[in-house]
């Protein structure tokens, strides 16, 4: 029974974060949406039992609501490819998640009634750039930037677990979304006819379909076996040659123009270091605790995005 059962969500107007909302009132949830914006969230997310202010910080008044929810999927943070790294935003993007990981926490070690479930958002940033080396939720961490955010991200999450409160960390690749994110990008020189790999072209790429990415999140909510580390990934990652085969054919485009990492690195400053670099993330718990992806390929993926 999923009647009565309140979710807090953060994160609830992102790609994921509204589609996990739309999600969970459809299965009966009451979802109440943490939002620096709530007039805002309302519009965008609409349906949820309450909007209440929030910012990422140790405390304030939003805590209160934590006390007696059933659970929290935390999945805010600044976009690690919405700017051009900085120091400034460097630090942004590390606060926005592990500040506001720590103040949902501290809120739950002082509610009378702690809730069961927590999911907090995390990424294959983790595991840093490793070629093609398969990597499951037993791979050890990187050692840049990314990987650093992400173990300290992580770190704080678990505390939950000290509380009593299963913990889930949702390790999310590359998410295909026809308006948002990263596809949104990558087609725009295909549509062109001069999309083509980012060099070398041999580095791994780590997708999933959106619907799979908030499916594995809806899985680990409700299925109590899984808690700790969870890769949300497609099972057949593959390398960005392959792949931007792939989007070409779906798109009806040629894939022949490939991208420099110098270009790169001169349109996205650092960031584009790590897109240069690969990871063959497989999610291996997902699909031992009985996960059912409904894209386990690209080509079936970019087939359902781009109506081809």
């Amino acid at each position: 029974m999923t009647a009565n059962k309140r979710v807090i969500v953060t994160g609830a107007t992102g790609l994921i974060g509204k589609e996990v909302c739309k999600e969970l009132i459809a299965r009966g949830y009451e979802v109440v949406v943490f939002s620096r914006d709530p007039d805002s969230a309302r519009a965008k997310v609409p349906g949820a039992a309450e909007y209440v202010p929030w910012i990422p910080a140790e405390s304030g008044p939003w805590a209160a609501h934590l006390d007696g929810a059933w659970g929290v999927i935390s999945l805010a943070g600044a976009s690690i490819a919405g700017k051009r790294w900085n120091e400034q935003y460097k630090r942004e993007i590390r606060d926005s998640r592990v500040i506001g990981t720590r103040g949902l926490v501290k809120a739950m070690a002082s509610a009378q009634r702690k809730p069961e479930v927590f999911i907090s958002g995390s990424a294959i940033g983790f595991y840093g750039a490793r070629d093609a080396t398969p990597l499951d939720e037993s791979a050890a961490p990187g050692d840049d930037f990314l990987a650093s955010l992400v173990r300290d991200w992580e770190a704080a999450a678990q505390e939950a677990e000290g509380l009593g409160v299963r913990t889930a960390l949702i390790r999310t690749g590359v998410v295909l979304d026809k308006t948002e994110g990263a596809l949104a990008q990558q087609k725009l020189p295909f549509q062109f006819f001069v999309g083509g790999p980012i060099l070398p072209g041999t580095q791994w790429f780590s997708w999933i379909h959106r619907d799979d990415a908030v499916g594995v999140i809806l899985f680990a909510l409700e299925n109590e076996a899984v808690r700790g580390p969870i890769n949300a990934t497609g099972p057949t990652p593959q390398t960005n040659r392959d792949f931007s085969a792939s989007l070409g054919k779906a798109l009806g485009r040629p894939s022949w123009a490939p991208v420099p990492g110098f270009a790169l690195k001169l349109i996205v400053g650092e960031f584009g270091e790590t897109l240069k670099v690969g990871q063959r993330v497989i999610p291996k718990k997902a699909q031992e605790l009985g996960y059912q992806f409904k894209y386990r390929t690209s080509d079936e993926a970019l087939r359902q995005i781009f109506g081809s």
